[in-house]
């Protein structure tokens, strides 16, 4: 059964590109397209996609406001924010209002590819420069919130007891806000490697989404926070 997708943005030739990428892989299908978010209430209607992929600038409606309609009105609507903006006031206010992910146009097609299977299995997507970027707020509120350098000098506890050691390495890899692709040239490693480790990541730790793996090592001093 294939995915269906639907893409919503005012740059004709950024959605040929980004639908010649998706219907090139096995299992996708663009089925809609829209030029502005006020499109995307009829599109969701008629079409019914999976994913509707959104820009976050549009001439009439932007992609936060008709993300938070499609919310209101399809809460099992799966939407990812594909935007220039990686300024974590736009992504957290995407997420806010309902979006599943959030994604930079400077990303490869492989991590596009990747963000729509997690974000139509279920799951969340963030690119990882705008993980990055939470992070490093995370970071700033943690410290304050804990006087000052405390949180900083924290006692790095690697979770040996839950991970290995190569999971650990990937963990932290995953704070710094590498990709898949950088993590396994990082360290050596095919993809599809990095991809398994990521997958017992999540698992052993509980949680759905790298978004989440990362926060949580956070919490528990598991990774340094750079």
């Amino acid at each position: 059964m294939s995915t269906k997708i639907a893409i919503i943005d005012d740059h004709q030739l950024f959605r040929e590109g980004v639908k010649r990428i998706l219907e090139f892989e096995k299992g996708f299908q663009v089925v809609a397209e829209g030029d502005d978010g006020s499109d995307a209430l009829g599109i969701v209607k008629t079409y019914n996609p999976d994913v509707v992929i959104m820009d976050i600038n549009m001439p009439q409606m932007n992609g936060i406001e008709a993300t938070r309609e499609l919310a209101e009105k399809y809460p099992d609507i799966k939407i990812i924010i594909l935007s220039i903006h990686d300024d974590e006031n736009y992504v957290t206010h995407a997420l806010q209002t309902g979006a599943k992910g959030y994604l930079l146009k400077e990303m490869d097609a492989d991590a596009l590819i990747e963000a729509v299977r997690v974000v139509a299995d279920g799951g969340c997507y963030l690119h990882p420069k705008v993980t990055h970027n939470l992070v490093n707020e995370y970071r700033k509120l943690a410290a304050g919130h804990h006087g000052g350098g405390a949180f900083q000098m924290a006692e790095l506890r690697r979770p040996l007891h839950l991970l290995t050691r190569r999971e650990c390495e990937v963990l932290q890899m995953l704070a710094d806000g590498k990709s898949n692709r950088g993590i396994g040239e990082a360290l050596f490693i095919s993809e599809k490697t990095v991809k398994n480790h990521v997958s017992n990541i999540l698992q052993k730790m509980n949680v759905n989404d790298r978004t989440q793996a990362v926060v949580t090592a956070i919490k528990n001093g598991w990774v340094e926070v750079r």
